[in-house]
């Protein structure tokens, strides 16, 4: 039996439609409003956030808990 453990975000950004760096400054926006231990969701299309925004987690000491690539769109989920 699998078990669907459903999380709940403070935050999910679409950015699939924007081009570097706003990817990135949308999530730094995000992060930046949100408490510490939220949870942000958010999906692009845009390559360079594959560097980017580990870079920007890990850099600020938040947590990357997961990427995940479906048909060109890489949905990153981060801990504050």
């Amino acid at each position: 039996m699998m078990v669907n453990e459903s999380k709940q975000y403070d935050v999910i950004l679409d950015a699939r439609e924007d081009r570097c760096p706003m990817p990135l400054l949308k999530a730094k926006m995000a992060l930046s409003k949100m408490e510490v231990g939220g949870l942000l969701s958010i999906s692009t299309c845009d390559s360079g956030s594959l560097k980017d925004i580990p870079q920007y987690v890990s850099l600020m000491g938040f947590t990357l808990l997961s990427l995940t690539t479906d048909n060109g769109v890489f949905t990153f989920e981060i801990k504050k």
